[in-house]
């Protein structure tokens, strides 16, 4: 089994700063949480330093080594970061979904077009993209905009929990549907919208995807300092090719140097050092 390749020290310092993995910068409320998606781009919710890329978690722990435990429901950190993750829901500044390959992720609004150029699928599409479960989930929110996941399940027929909840990460993986609330009482759900309602000028924007890949793979570079091998694919969901396009365009445009094949850093920063 080959050795999973080591980040350089001065890498991990720089992400420390960047990715909020301080104890002195540390995610506290939702107007910290917005402030850290809108530095890094894109981030995951409750990913802890197993997994790499930034994280919502690990900015509110404020350590580069935080790990999340097997009883989150006892854990302070877990469970503040569950707290602004609905806030930031309810709060609407920025996108929240479970986007590629099922990454439960924050964008920046200055994101979401590149990430709808890769994954989104557009309305003269979704017959022939979308399973006949989530056109039917899709059909009831546009009648009625907004609807608790029960009321959801009745209306669009789709009521065997499994292909429900199956389309409903459809939708999302599509840039379609997501939450626009979480209600606790009488009982726990979600509240669900049409993406469009909230960023519609992101939503709307036309992107080609080499584009994207090449700003998806500046955003992560710019938080990151360096990539290496395979990196930026598992952070974003895109395939190694995608992320191997994006890289190539920064290092054409003077934005970064290729060290290695799949290795990339920042090609001037006076942070890193050489």
């Amino acid at each position: 089994m080959r050795a999973r390749q080591q980040i350089p020290a001065d890498i991990e310092e720089l992400r420390d700063q960047r990715w909020w993995r301080e104890a002195t910068r540390q995610v506290e409320t939702a107007f910290d949480a917005e402030r850290f998606i809108e530095q890094v781009g894109f981030a995951t919710c409750l990913t802890d330093s197993r997994r790499p890329g930034p994280s919502l978690y690990v900015a509110v722990c404020g350590r580069r080594d935080a790990v999340m435990p097997r009883n989150v429901q006892k854990d302070p950190e877990a469970s503040s970061t569950w707290v602004l993750k609905d806030e930031l829901v309810q709060r609407g500044n920025v996108y929240y979904g479970k986007l590629a390959s099922k990454k439960t992720m924050f964008l920046a609004p200055r994101m979401i077009p590149y990430f709808h150029a890769v994954w989104g699928v557009r309305r003269a599409d979704e017959k022939k993209r979308l399973s006949r479960s989530a056109r039917a989930v899709l059909k009831v929110l546009r009648g009625e905009w907004e609807m608790a996941t029960k009321d959801l399940r009745e209306e669009s027929g789709v009521k065997d929990r499994a292909p429900f909840f199956k389309a409903l990460e459809e939708l999302q993986a599509a840039m379609i549907v997501v939450p626009s609330a979480v209600v606790y009482q009488p009982t726990f759900t979600y509240i669900w919208t049409l993406g469009v309602g909230r960023f519609p000028d992101a939503l709307r924007k036309r992107v080609n995807r080499e584009t994207a890949f090449r700003e998806i793979a500046r955003c992560f570079l710019t938080s990151a300092g360096s990539t290496i091998p395979g990196e930026l694919a598992r952070v974003t969901g895109l395939s190694r090719k995608e992320a191997g396009l994006g890289n190539h365009d920064l290092v054409d445009e003077g934005f970064a140097t290729r060290l290695a094949p799949g290795t990339y850093r920042l090609a001037a920063d006076p942070t890193i050092s050489r």
